[in-house]
């Protein structure tokens, strides 16, 4: 494994992958949907169970999209999606974004949802997705902040989870609050053209709610982000189950509220 590639937090837990087949473009990547059109050629970075993907092929059939993962479980997974929906114009293969496996201007749009917070070189990763963006073609960036993180009514359990889950993720090499610092990786990364922005996920309802926390109930004590807590010398599995019960009983509070952040970034190429 190159050294610029962390490693990544959550794996791929059913509690974590429960909330990754609730994102489509509309809920998590808007600000990308303007510039979609057919015919173009689409790179998807860190694509996951494909439903995004699948979305941004849907939008510029029959141009074709790519989606890129680090494991063949996950995109075989992603590829089942694409055939439920009947999608043939789209593809999938491993690789690490630090190092892309294709020439310079390939693809019109490359994309990446929730990837750079999980990498150990976001600079670097944007600048090869810059090389494979054909001039005029843009490179989109959105990741959530875990810090500005908020919710509603206060709860110690939860200021412990959201403590440890920044310890917990930079000692795995991330960096948990990306979302603030888009836009300065991108000027790193040497875009000048570039437009920042903000979005964000609420989940309120009693649906919505019963849904967030009990993923992240459920993640917290048996995904690989509760092993690498564990073995890291983080928290105790006592500690997590303690937290994972403070999600529930948030989850229960029927003025409960919480917001997700996430910074944005369209760089043209």
């Amino acid at each position: 494994m190159p050294k610029e590639t962390a490693v990544y937090t959550h794996g791929h837990h059913e509690s974590v992958l429960r909330s990754h087949r609730w994102r489509t473009a509309e809920n998590s990547a808007a600000y990308l949907i303007g510039e979609l059109r057919p015919g173009l050629s689409v790179l998807d970075v860190g694509c996951g169970p494909g439903t995004i993907t699948a979305d941004l092929a849907e939008r510029v059939a029959p141009g074709r999209v790519t989606g890129l993962d680090t494991t063949d479980e996950i995109l075989g997974q992603a590829a089942a999606a694409a055939a439920e929906r009947g999608l043939d114009n789209v593809g999938f293969a491993v690789a690490d974004v630090h190092a892309l496996d294709y020439p310079d201007d390939s693809f019109d749009v490359v994309h990446a949802h929730q990837v750079l917070q999980h990498v150990g070189d976001p600079v670097r990763a944007l600048r090869e997705m810059r090389r494979v963006c054909r001039p005029g073609g843009v490179v989109a960036a959105r990741d959530s902040d875990y810090a500005a993180m908020t919710w509603f009514p206060e709860s110690p359990g939860l200021d412990h989870w959201q403590e440890l889950y920044g310890r917990v993720a930079r000692a795995n090499g991330g960096e948990p609050d990306a979302g603030r610092r888009l836009l300065s990786w991108a000027r790193q990364a040497g875009f000048t053209d570039i437009t920042p922005t903000a979005g964000s996920w609420c989940f309120a309802t009693p649906e919505s709610r019963a849904w967030w926390s009990g993923l992240w109930a459920d993640r917290t004590v048996g995904s690989a982000y509760a092993a690498r807590a564990v073995d890291g010398g983080h928290a105790t599995a006592e500690r997590l189950a303690e937290i994972a019960e403070a999600w529930r009983r948030w989850g229960e509070q029927g003025d409960g509220w919480f917001m997700v952040p996430h910074g944005e970034v369209l760089c043209r190429a």
